[in-house]
């Protein structure tokens, strides 16, 4: 089996895309680039990347973006009554 030539990015600005989007989008779901980064005025804006085969675990996603209060128990009752409950 002949091994596949991938690149890891291609950088350049939203102008210069527009012209090469298509072919640029197809290398990247062919697996032969990793991933292109767009740029406005020299700072990356956007990033055409692949979407991965299997959808990523929902739960325990955003874990590592917060830190609880210490002390504090997330999963107690407020005492609060919400609409929601009805009556």
């Amino acid at each position: 089996m002949a091994k596949r030539n991938r690149e890891a990015e291609e950088v350049l600005g939203v102008t210069a895309f527009k012209p090469k989007c298509l072919e640029l989008i197809e290398r990247v779901a062919n697996g032969r680039l990793e991933r292109v980064v767009l740029t406005k005025r020299g700072r990356p804006v956007a990033a055409v990347v692949p979407v991965p085969a299997e959808p990523s675990e929902l739960w325990g996603a955003l874990a590592d973006l917060m830190e609880p209060v210490p002390g504090v128990d997330l999963t107690a009752p407020t005492g609060e009554r919400w609409d929601a409950e009805g009556g």
